[in-house]
């Protein structure tokens, strides 16, 4: 497929005659980002691959799927599999692969709040995805000070509320796709108040593949002082409905990838999901220091059928019930020590106790008990970091933390074939980070780092043994070795970052086998990821710019095999025109090439999912009438209709190892906004 990995770097690199001569215009505003607590800095100053993107620079679309949030990101891999029921496959810089549903091994924040459960696990359908207006990703070494997930950080950012408005947002798409919400922001003096509701239904592009989700959220921000912020956060994200449509063979998807796999409506699998949660932060802004709070507590619910009965008496079962509760709170300091030293110190205890129970699935209908057990996560950090310019072009970056994870699972189905299987598993370690920035120019930045993180098997992960029943105890943490190097180069026309690296993990937790929604996991000694990556935004001239990455990762085991999930190559460019303001209809169209190099999809490489190039169309408006503001926009996904596949089950036993992606599907949308 190079022809397809050229196309997307040719589109990239298009405008280079053109932009020869002209003028250099502005870019958007300076990125800052923020770090454990720590003072915002601007990007360039800090020894770490950054991205900092405004959710405003992605093209339109139906915000369902957090791929939608995340395309053209370096390193970053989001599968998109149009599976409500498994929720959207991320990985970074190859961390994640192994992933059967929803992330691990990487960290997901919001406004600050955990997404990711204390033992690593995270799920994005529970983030209303209107709300975020930046995104920042935090890659290699860094990212270890945030603790059980060394493969990076993704925190989208909102911004509280400035002016009081009315938003109406409707769209659609093919197959009875809707999705609509209703936003009202209400501005005082000191204290502002945001509620949110959405509603999603679509039938899906395949059989058994139909979908239902509401969410409502509330906000509350109330400055105490004028340094002393109050952040209230109430979610409430119900899905009743998500059905399940399975994978497929290579064979079966090479012969119709819409098809839907048979069982899948022989035992009804499905989902349901009911996530609640409230969060509290206090954080305060001073000239001399700065400080936060944060606590959450939260419930979430889940009833999946997996596609078989799962009756044997030594069976989990193959009807999941699963009812979580989880709570946490963080604190940080950070002050400045003496005139070029600053330095922060926090710390976090996080708790979820998962009660799960597993019945037969009779053909679709909750039969027998199989399972009753109670898994309890406590998760315990301290972290330090100390920032020092020693001269006016040195940035120098450090910083510890210990983490200690434990786990426990007390059983309470036993009988004369199912023993006790209850039991206790305690990690922990300690990650460090070294980072030194060189501020060459006013543009240019280099910047090298070096740190050591480690990454807890989740309680899932932990859950089922390869032989056996009970709790894998022979599983264990794996710990990685990082190093980056790379520049970053600002101007007013070009923004762009370019970043090599290495990591070398030891007990690499990997997919032991898959099978039917099952799955059972294995430490697999030493792997190696060895990788470069390249991203910016190109104001070619005042109508046109241009948003690029390319990434190149290979990941192997020790025996030279690739790392299953992850593709070696992927590329990202996309060509936005804006017309000149004129009376009331100006214009944005945006041309958005995607490519993906073949990913493999079981150990020994034997599978291989092909790779694809995809196209994408977006057209976007903004109108002012009346005193309202209305922005219709529209999309055409996948222009050249091609099949591919959107994810693939790594080491699927049944061999059903591809998840296929959507074909050619028409989005389109507006809003409509009142302010006063």
């Amino acid at each position: 497929m190079l022809s397809d990995y050229t196309a997307v770097l040719t589109l990239a690199m298009a405008s280079v005659a053109f932009s020869a001569t002209a003028q250099e215009q502005p870019v958007p505003a300076t990125e800052v980002i923020e770090i454990t607590g720590s003072a915002v800095q601007l990007n360039r100053e800090i020894p770490a691959a950054v991205t900092s993107l405004n959710v405003a620079e992605q093209p339109p679309g139906l915000r369902i799927d957090a791929a939608e949030l995340l395309g053209g990101i370096a390193s970053v891999q989001a599968d998109s599999r149009a599976n409500y029921a498994q929720d959207t496959r991320i990985t970074l810089r190859g961390f994640g692969a192994r992933s059967a549903f929803g992330v691990r091994g990487v960290l997901l924040q919001l406004d600050g709040i955990p997404l990711s459960m204390p033992d690593g696990q995270a799920q994005t359908s529970s983030i209303l995805l209107d709300e975020p207006e930046q995104i920042q990703v935090i890659r290699g070494p860094l990212a270890t000070l945030y603790g059980n997930g060394a493969g990076g950080v993704i925190d989208w950012r909102s911004r509280a509320p400035v002016t009081s408005q009315l938003t109406l947002k409707a769209m659609g798409a093919a197959n009875d796709t809707s999705r609509l919400l209703l936003q009202s922001d209400l501005v005082g003096d000191d204290q502002a108040l945001r509620l949110i509701g959405a509603r999603f239904r679509t039938d899906g592009p395949r059989e058994h593949n139909s979908a239902e989700r509401d969410q409502l959220a509330l906000r509350w921000y109330h400055d105490l002082t004028n340094t002393l912020r109050l952040v209230l956060r109430i979610d409430d994200n119900h899905a009743p409905s998500l059905q399940d449509p399975g994978s497929l063979t290579p064979a079966d998807w090479r012969t119709d990838p819409t098809q839907t796999f048979s069982r899948a409506e022989t035992f009804n699998t499905r989902k349901s999901i009911h996530h609640q949660q409230v969060s509290v932060s206090l954080q305060q802004e001073t000239l001399d220091n700065r400080w936060h709070v944060s606590a959450w507590r939260g419930w979430r619910d889940i009833e999946q059928y997996l596609p078989f009965a799962g009756d044997d008496l030594t069976s989990s079962g193959a009807v999941i019930d699963l009812q979580r509760q989880f709570s946490g709170i963080d604190a940080a300091y950070n002050w400045q020590l003496v005139l070029p030293i600053t330095a922060t110190l926090g710390g976090t205890i996080a708790e979820q106790k998962d009660r799960r129970f597993g019945y037969v699935n009779d053909f679709g209908q909750r039969g027998e008990l199989r399972r009753d057990e109670l898994g309890t996560v406590t998760n315990q950090a301290l972290y330090g970091l100390l920032e020092w310019q020693p001269a006016e072009q040195w940035r120098f970056l450090t910083g510890l933390r210990y983490s200690a994870v434990d786990f426990s699972v007390d059983d309470y189905y036993t009988n004369p074939v199912n023993p006790d299987d209850s039991g206790a598993q305690d990690m922990n370690a300690l990650s460090w980070n070294l980072g030194l920035t060189y501020l060459v120019s006013d543009r240019l930045s280099v910047f090298a780092a070096r740190g050591r993180g480690f990454e807890t098997p989740t309680l899932t992960e932990l859950a089922y043994s390869p032989q056996g029943t009970g709790l894998n105890t022979q599983l264990g943490p794996a710990h990685s070795q990082q190093w980056e190097a790379g520049l970053k180069w600002r101007s007013p026309a070009l923004r762009a970052q370019l970043t090599a690296f290495v990591i070398d993990t030891n007990d690499e937790i990997v997919v032991d086998q898959s099978i039917d929604g099952r799955t059972t996991y294995v430490n697999a000694g030493q792997t190696e990821r060895e990788g470069a990556e390249v991203e910016g935004n190109w104001q070619i001239a005042s109508a046109w710019d241009l948003r690029f990455s390319a990434t190149w990762l290979n990941a192997e085991y020790a025996n030279g095999n690739r790392l299953p999930g992850v593709a070696r190559r992927q590329a990202y460019a996309q060509l936005n025109w804006t017309s000149r303001p004129v009376a009331t209809f100006p214009l944005q169209a945006s041309l958005i090439a995607d490519h993906r190099s073949d990913v493999a999809a079981t150990d020994d490489n034997s599978v291989l999912a092909p790779g694809h190039t995809l196209w994408d169309l977006a057209l976007s408006s903004q109108i002012n009438w009346q005193g309202l503001e209305i922005e219709p926009w529209l999309k055409i996904h996948n222009l050249g209709d091609r099949d591919y596949v959107g994810s693939v089950v790594v080491n699927q036993g049944s061999g059903r190892a591809f998840e296929p992606g959507v074909g050619r599907e028409i989005q389109a949308g507006f809003s409509v906004r009142h302010r006063w």
